[in-house]
């Protein structure tokens, strides 16, 4: 009997990814269209003009399909029918960057505007890609708060005073009454309620407005109530963060009395008046300023005198003190003139004490305090380091539309949401890294997604439909690993998930018998899966010529799964199975039984010219 071989070929790579081998036991399974199925491990495959991948005499290569989830399909012929990839709106941006930390934000214009950069911080470009394929871009711009506050003065209508409890103004959505702004600026009411009633509710409200907005600075509120001008200050961290709601009894206008805010700068300061010398002299006064002691000998009863004399403890009072910036005296402020001691901004809120500030003398009081000559007490400023580490950020669509990249709609107004303007992005001042984003805390070193709307100008309204996302408008930015390092401002990773139109520009296969089809994009996409068949008894398979084999029944009816599983061997792309027979192996055999021949014959021929001899004897 005369059996068939069916071990596996050398396998050779070639530069066609449509010729396949099976690295392994097996059958590739050819349909000729009109119900003929044949079996064959020559794996030489081609594209029709259909898309199909057929063999060299036509054949169509069987395989599952794949559905849009990479669910398997029936058996069935395998084509490329996807001859181009859709584009993809960007729905995710991955942005990280280190802002300089050794960036002076003083020097910043205290107005953004995009189209000058002496007026921001840092900024960068993320291409994106709209629902149509087309490409835009969102350049993020990022404003160091500088050390100031800006401090608001309104003037505001709250009616005719006809019933001094229901006057109101009306501040970021929380009411005040006439009465509560007379008592919050230490005034008496003598209209009912009591004044300790009003009080409370005054309290209440002044906690309900720090809650509601808190970029405002509770201890800055004022009330003129005979100018009916309210005043307060935005803390350094919210500078330029947004407008104030602000209005009178029956929504009554407002005015805002010098058409911008003005500012100060965040630096606390301390100031000590100075007493009337002339009246009442100072004799061989000691003073101690923060552990600095002056000591001088005679009587002082000129203020601008001692006012020099404390001036010149500056250095050493420095030396001492690295929080304090400078020590002024000032002849014009107050009555006498006073000594100005300013802290560094960085330092924000300071004790009142702090520089223990203390006067022996004969007689007199160098520092005018009203009670205790030996103490005196500071005129203080307060103030404030929040702004440390805090930046503005902004975004545009194709550096020209302002985008929603999340700013809470201003406290009081109508309407909720987000609307267009600043972010706050806050680092970690001790460490540089990234601590608060947009009001939320950074917990496990992921920040909280950034929600950025109206920036696919083919579908504005566009949805994120992922199901881990909240199905909200726009594209989810997140900024993890973003830092605030004395380095050099730089982008240290950006990607977006967003892509254009792409054509088909190749097809290639796993090993696992995917079939993957490269558009020009950079997409992939599984369009097939290559069905490998096997047998029981391959043996009893029946040659049908150009190397193809029928089923029988002594070989069993074929068994189908993709390839690596079973007995199945692996797929391998660019590359043909050359033939099992070892060809040198089967010359050497041949030239073997060739010499064999031919010693054969020799001895043949010897014995036929020995016979030949013997007969002519």
């Amino acid at each position: 009997d005369i059996s068939q071989d069916f071990s596996a070929g050398t396998i050779e790579f070639t530069n066609n990814n449509l010729d396949l081998a099976i690295n392994g036991s097996g059958f590739f399974q050819l349909d000729d269209g009109q119900g003929s199925i044949t079996y064959t491990r020559a794996g030489s495959f081609e594209l029709d003009k259909d898309g199909f991948i057929v063999s060299k005499n036509g054949k169509y290569l069987q395989g599952y399909g794949l559905d849009a989830l990479g669910n398997v399909l029936p058996l069935q012929n395998l084509s490329v029918t996807q001859k181009e990839s859709s584009p993809k709106a960007t729905e995710t941006i991955d942005l990280s960057f280190n802002i300089d930390s050794s960036a002076d934000a003083q020097g910043l214009s205290r107005t953004f505007d995009k189209n000058n950069p002496g007026s921001y911080t840092y900024s960068t470009t993320v291409e994106t890609v709209d629902s149509l394929g087309n490409s835009n871009s969102i350049r993020f711009y990022v404003v160091e708060q500088a050390a100031y506050r800006e401090q608001y003065s309104y003037t505001v209508s709250i009616g005719t005073y006809t019933d001094p409890t229901t006057d109101l103004v009306r501040l970021s959505g929380i009411d005040f009454t006439r009465n509560e702004l007379i008592v919050l600026a230490g005034g008496t009411v003598t209209d009912a309620p009591t004044t300790a009633a009003i009080q409370a509710t005054l309290n209440a409200n002044l906690s309900a407005l720090e809650e509601a907005d808190p970029r405002i600075d509770i201890d800055s509120l004022g009330w003129d109530n005979t100018n009916l001008l309210l005043s307060f200050e935005f803390k350094a961290s919210d500078t330029g963060n947004g407008d104030v709601a602000i209005s009178g009894s029956n929504g009554a206008s407002t005015a805002r009395t010098t058409g911008f805010p003005t500012e100060r700068e965040a630096n606390e300061v301390h100031t000590f008046q100075l007493a009337d010398l002339e009246s009442t002299s100072v004799v061989n006064p000691t003073i101690t300023i923060a552990g600095v002691e002056l000591a001088l000998a005679g009587t002082f009863d000129d203020t601008d005198a001692m006012g020099q004399a404390l001036e010149d403890l500056e250095r050493d009072i420095i030396d001492k003190n690295p929080d304090v910036q400078s020590v002024v005296f000032d002849s014009t402020l107050g009555t006498n003139g006073s000594l100005v001691v300013t802290f560094k901004a960085d330092s924000g809120q300071i004790d009142d004490d702090v520089l223990d500030v203390s006067v022996t003398s004969s007689s007199g009081n160098v520092f005018l305090d009203g009670t205790d000559p030996a103490n005196p007490i500071p005129a203080v400023v307060q103030g404030d380091n929040s702004y440390l580490a805090t930046y503005r950020m902004y975004g545009y669509l194709n550096d020209s539309v302002a985008l929603d990249i999340g700013k809470a709609v201003d406290p009081g107004e109508s309407g909720t949401g987000t609307e267009v303007g600043a972010i706050l992005v806050k680092f970690d001042p001790t460490t540089g890294n990234l601590s608060e984003v947009n009001g939320s805390e950074v917990f496990g070193g992921n920040a909280p997604p950034i929600r950025i709307s109206g920036a696919d100008p083919a579908n504005p309204n566009d949805d994120i439909l992922d199901s881990d996302i909240d199905s909200l408008p726009g594209i989810q930015l997140d900024i993890t690993g973003s830092s605030q390092f004395a380095s050099e401002s730089i982008v240290k990773a950006a990607s977006q998930d967003g892509y254009p139109k792409g054509d088909l520009i190749g097809v290639t296969f796993a090993e696992t018998g995917e079939m993957v089809a490269s558009f020009s994009n950079g997409q992939r996409q599984n369009l097939g899966l290559v069905a490998i068949a096997s047998f029981e008894n391959q043996a009893g398979l029946r040659s049908a010529g150009s190397t193809e084999w029928i089923a029988t029944l002594n070989s069993g009816a074929a068994i189908l799964n993709p390839p690596g599983t079973g007995l199945n061997g692996t797929l391998r792309s660019a590359a043909l199975e050359s033939s099992n027979v070892d060809l040198s192996a089967e010359l050497v055999k041949l030239i073997e039984a060739q010499r064999n021949f031919q010693a054969n014959s020799k001895t043949l021929e010897t014995q036929n010219t020995v016979t030949q001899a013997i007969l002519q004897i």
